[in-house]
């Protein structure tokens, strides 16, 4: 790729996830083609591509999970599996054609801001280039975490993480270690625990769990939204509806959340008849702190005879065995780490370089801050896309990424209405004051007020991820990029540098 060496464009956008191809859609959408998508894998999806673990499935309806510009009559089931989102990104490569744009296996090694050509210098795997604006998409779902285990490195059996999964390793007959009880490993045990030795699971907190109405979609419900567009798009409305109602129970009255407590419990009983293991699984905080699971085959398999639940952390491997911080043991063949991902800490921050030479990751010690989840003060014409306090606890991301799509779209308006080599910085008085608003709303959510310890919250104790309202709220505030909000950047009178149009 030693062409692309030495090339500008106008907007480098950085994954090709939901975030990065919606990116890529709306850039064409408003007449911006010069721009490329820089994608570390050899291939389109993102988290899922990444996550192919068995079981794998979004637990936000399909009809709701799917770009509002690019609707799919076509989905199989309420919720869809991994394979059929994974198409379906594919599916949206293809019809807005931009395959043209992406660079496969183009890892971003580094991003430095140059004040004098008011560019971003870009390197990647496959080589350099850069940019006016970097739209980054790199999701907060894409860098695995395994815990530090004294002693993981001598064990002789199998471990990856969920995330990473091993489809050459055959689990059946062996004796399967799962660590963690969040989205993935509720999902992977009932797929495992038929075909395993033994499983025993390691939990350190119970999550809380609803059944999961997942049904077949008939084909006269698929033949109907081919043929009538507008019942998908009342579909989609019905379900977006719904959970916009729900929003106020977690944000505003964590306490009328009780009621759905109940009902979380009844499931568990159905399935669990032990009384020591149902004390297990109970969880002791507020329904909502954490996230709220989705599935009708978890409880079933725990019921099993061939699994074991330690309610308690893994704290150590000794040899084959495993040691929990109870003291209790098992020997096991293989680990399996469902233990969640880098979301408070995006790794891509140690690689973007701002203005004043630091990275985002120093500039974000204190914890993640963004203007309206997007900019970061102090790093211009950079955007994030799923940035601070963009995520959700009840309703689909992609609503919540369609609105950062409209921001990003303003912004490139904006600069070319300002014309000639220009630049927006966020101001640090802007970004404060965003984040002080949010903080605020933030403090009686069940997220803060609801007893637990979640990957919402930051090393700090913060919570850098959840939006604190509902997706019209968000879309309203992200529908426009207010210009007193940032500082114009030209290119400076003295500079000589030759900038590349």
């Amino acid at each position: 790729m030693a062409e692309h060496e030495h090339e500008h464009v106008r907007v480098a956008v950085v994954g090709s996830g939901f975030g990065g191809l919606g990116a890529a859609v709306r850039l064409r959408r408003e007449g911006v083609t010069d721009f490329v998508v820089l994608e570390r894998a050899d291939s389109v999806g993102g988290t899922w591509r990444d996550n192919s673990y068995p079981g794998c499935a979004c637990d936000v309806p399909s009809h709701l999970y799917s770009f509002s510009f690019a609707p799919n009559p076509d989905w199989p089931r309420t919720f869809s599996g991994q394979e059929h989102i994974r198409a379906y990104l594919e599916h949206v490569t293809d019809v807005f054609r931009l395959r043209p744009h992406i660079r496969f296996n183009s890892e971003v090694k580094k991003m430095t801001w140059d004040g004098e050509k008011l560019r971003w210098d870009i390197e990647t795997t496959s080589g350099s280039l850069s940019a006016d604006v970097v739209v980054s998409a790199t999701g907060p779902l894409s860098d695995p975490k395994i815990p530090d285990i004294p002693g993981l490195d001598s064990f002789p059996g199998k471990v990856f993480h969920s995330a990473r999964w091993d489809h050459d390793y055959d689990l059946r007959g062996k004796r399967v270690a799962m660590v963690g009880t969040g989205a993935s490993a509720i999902q992977i045990v009932p797929v495992i625990q038929p075909v395993a030795q033994k499983v025993t699971l390691f939990q350190r907190t119970p999550p809380w769990v609803m059944p999961r109405v997942d049904r077949a979609i008939s084909g006269a419900e698929r033949a109907l939204h081919r043929a009538l567009p507008f019942t998908t798009q009342a579909r989609r409305g019905l379900l977006w509806g719904l959970r916009e109602l729900q929003v106020q129970a977690f944000t505003k009255h964590p306490n009328e959340l009780g009621l759905i407590e109940k009902l979380a419990k009844q499931n568990m009983a159905r399935a669990i008849k032990d009384p020591s293991l149902r004390a297990k699984l109970t969880p002791d905080y507020r329904l909502g702190c954490k996230r709220v699971l989705l599935s009708s085959e978890y409880y079933p398999a725990l019921a099993r005879p061939n699994v074991d639940l330690v309610a308690s952390g893994l704290t150590e491997v000794r040899g084959s065995t495993l040691v929990a911080a109870d003291g209790s043991e098992a020997e096991v063949d293989a680990i399996v780490f469902g233990t969640g991902f880098h979301v408070t800490d995006m790794p891509i921050a140690d690689r973007v370089v701002g203005a004043d030479g630091r990275t985002l990751a120093e500039s974000w010690k204190g914890g993640m801050e963004a203007l309206r989840g997007a900019s970061a003060a102090g790093f211009p014409n950079w955007m994030t896309i799923i940035g601070p306090n963009t995520g959700l606890g009840n309703s689909s991301m992609i609503l919540m990424i369609e609105s950062q799509l409209n921001y990003m779209a303003d912004f490139v308006r904006q600069l070319d209405v300002l014309g000639g080599r220009a630049a927006l910085d966020a101001r640090p008085a802007a970004v404060q004051a965003w984040n002080h608003r949010v903080q605020e709303r933030m403090k009686r959510t069940v997220w803060n007020t609801g007893g637990c310890t979640s990957w919402y919250l930051d090393a700090n104790g913060r919570n850098t991820t959840i939006w604190p309202g509902t997706t019209s709220e968000f879309r309203r505030a992200t529908r426009r990029v207010d210009l007193s909000e940032y500082e114009l950047l030209r290119v400076p009178a003295d500079s000589k540098a030759e900038v590349t149009a």
